[in-house]
């Protein structure tokens, strides 16, 4: 059984064509790295023309390397309809509804963090439920305890910045380039994690996170060490930059791991799904791995170009959707805020 997945919920234009929710057939990721990073950060408007642009030429590609006769052998399509910029989630929206109404395709809907939960499922091994999952990302820093499809509790969530937020906004601080996240784990690799004491904001007695007053911690810090008293830059010499980083990114990660495993030990169950934009930084699969082993926990982490956005997570928790007879109608409309959850998955 093929699906079709489109995802345009945020900067990516991503169209996956994926068997029986587990084998990748063709994954094509048009990004708009270029075009953002000149402002230090997605510029909606641009975001949803570009999608504009590039939604039939990424869906071209994607049936072309599927090497399938067009629609004849898709059995649905499965569109990603939040959360995200709703503009961006407009174009993918209505373009996958043209599809299916003129190939009469079922439509599936898909939420955009049950599909980064889904990446996992397209490499070996597979999870079983139930597992505890936690979806890192620029837009967002959740955990769920996921009892099977369709069957999630959010049980922590950020309270201000998600973690690719913080990573981005102190990158530019730095004056690194965008996205920050993958800068920042470049450059942290020949720092000293101890070398700067960022607080770590644990929130205790909750598995929720908070990551604007260690934002605010980087920029204070700068204020008080920048390499230049005589104008308003706050770049730090660039001698210095691997330690800020290194240890911002400690500050981060250790606030990830914490809470993660907390979760894991409080609901009593031993295995953990890693997923997400931030889940490709080195150091939180180095660091996550190691202390779910000291632990007696087992991870599930994708390859990273499965972290980020790509629409192949969709395809996948559209396979399953198809398989419960849960499909969308036509009136799909995307929401900009979709909380993950039995009563809110499908519209």
């Amino acid at each position: 059984m093929l699906i079709l997945g489109i995802d345009t919920s945020c900067d990516d234009t991503a169209a996956s064509v994926v068997e029986d929710g587990a084998k990748i057939i063709s994954n094509v990721v048009s990004t708009q790295n270029e075009i953002h990073k000149k402002y230090g950060g997605i510029v909606p408007e641009l975001a949803s023309r570009m999608h504009l642009e590039m939604i039939l030429p990424v869906v071209d590609e994607a049936l072309h390397k599927a090497g399938n006769n067009g629609f004849k052998d898709i059995s649905a399509i499965a569109v990603c309809h939040g959360p995200g910029l709703i503009g961006s989630l407009l174009i993918g929206v209505c373009f996958a509804k043209s599809l299916a109404y003129v190939n009469k395709l079922p439509l599936i809907a898909v939420n955009h963090l049950e599909g980064h939960m889904f990446s996992s499922f397209l490499e070996d091994p597979v999870p079983e439920f139930p597992f505890i999952a936690l979806v890192v990302s620029g837009g967002h820093t959740n955990l769920y305890r996921v009892n099977g499809f369709g069957k999630y509790n959010e049980i922590g969530k950020t309270l201000d910045d998600a973690a690719g937020e913080a990573f981005d906004k102190v990158a530019k601080l730095l004056g690194l380039g965008y996205p920050g996240g993958p800068f920042i784990d470049k450059i942290a690799e020949t720092g000293n994690p101890l070398a700067i004491p960022f607080p770590r904001p644990i929130l205790r007695d909750s598995l929720d996170f908070s990551f604007s007053g260690l934002k605010t911690a980087v920029l204070n810090f700068l204020k008080t060490n920048s390499s230049s008293k005589q104008d308003s830059s706050l770049v730090p010499h660039p001698s210095s930059l691997p330690d800020i980083a290194a240890s911002f990114q400690s500050a981060v990660v250790d606030v990830l791991v914490e809470k993660t495993i907390e979760a894991a030990r409080t609901n009593s169950l031993n295995k953990i799904v890693l997923s997400g934009g931030v889940s490709a930084n080195s150091f939180l699969r180095k660091t996550i791995s190691k202390r779910a082993e000291a632990e007696g926990f087992k991870v599930y982490m994708t390859s990273p170009n499965l972290c980020t956005d790509n629409a192949a997570m969709i395809a996948s928790a559209g396979f399953y959707y198809f398989n419960h007879g849960k499909h969308a109608s036509f009136g799909l409309n995307p929401k900009a805020y979709l909380p993950l959850g039995s009563a809110y998955s499908q519209p």
